[in-house]
């Protein structure tokens, strides 16, 4: 019985050992193709890591320019600052060029999460400059039609000139829809801005665009991505405390001096039910 258990067992060895080898043969197919495989997922992270590295760089610089824009209702040129913001958009811009280069033959799909937070910045950017230039929102096709890139064209060494590829870079409508509602919250920090300067006619106007964003974000309700419905309430609150400005201004604007009147709707913050409107 001992001598037929030790006889199994060298064979049995023998057979690990065989199999062993086998599966760690470099030669193996399985082994190739785990190796393409590798090679694929290295090259995916990479990209993502290099997405998000740019979509970081838009988000600056989109903030930046946003913060001058604001500056728009305290200087007596506005025409400065808003050449130097499309100045400063227009580099923006660049980067989105670069990720249109790292997306070029890629499914957008698979790597919308790495720079979608940049775009909807850069979108909030775009359409503050155009509201300020032209009192109205952009639209998505106008936004698309900027993101259009000359790159040279990659050839071999047999060629004899680079020629020139065409670059395109679609905002997805929900980034679209992302960027807008984060706008209105830019445009209540304006419409407190102008009123603090003396700015009466501008509070007006806010309140009726503002208005129509809440509309049209009200007929999308919940048949929207999660995020449009999560922002609505942060909507309503910019929307609320411009109606309290114009009120304000309308009925107290004679008893409220200039200089206070940033202040006394400012506190509008404190009072918001923080449940109110909320999806």
């Amino acid at each position: 019985m001992n001598k037929r258990e030790g006889e199994g067992v060298p064979r049995k060895n023998t057979d690990a050992v065989q199999e062993r080898d086998s599966s760690t043969n470099p030669s193996s197919p399985v082994i190739a193709a785990f190796k393409v495989f590798q090679q694929e997922l290295d090259t995916k992270h990479d990209k993502y890591e290099r997405l998000v590295k740019l979509s970081r760089d838009v988000t600056i610089e989109s903030k930046r320019t946003i913060f001058l824009l604001h500056r728009v209702t305290s200087v007596t040129d506005p025409e400065a600052i808003l050449k130097e913001a499309e100045v400063k958009l227009e580099g923006v811009r660049q980067k989105i060029g670069q990720i249109a280069e790292e997306l070029r033959g890629e499914d957008i799909h698979q790597f919308h999460r790495a720079f979608t937070p940049g775009i909807q910045e850069f979108v909030e950017a775009v359409s503050f400059l155009h509201y300020i230039q032209h009192r109205s929102l952009i639209s998505l096709e106008e936004i698309n039609a900027r993101l259009v890139f000359m790159r040279a064209e990659k050839c071999s060494a047999e060629a004899l000139s680079p020629g020139a590829q065409v670059l395109t870079f679609q905002v997805t409508p929900s980034d679209y829809l992302l960027g807008v509602a984060d706008l209105t919250g830019e445009l209540m920090r304006m419409c407190i801005s102008s009123v603090g300067n003396g700015d009466i006619d501008t509070p007006f106007q806010l309140s009726q665009f503002l208005r129509q964003i809440h509309d049209g974000f009200s007929f999308i309700g919940n048949t929207g991505p999660y995020e449009v419905s999560k922002k609505l309430h942060t909507l309503r609150q910019s929307l609320g405390k411009v109606e309290d400005a114009c009120y304000a201004l309308k009925v107290r604007g004679s008893e409220i001096p200039k200089h206070m009147l940033a202040d006394v709707f400012s506190s509008r913050s404190a009072l918001i039910d923080p449940e109110e409107g909320v999806v």
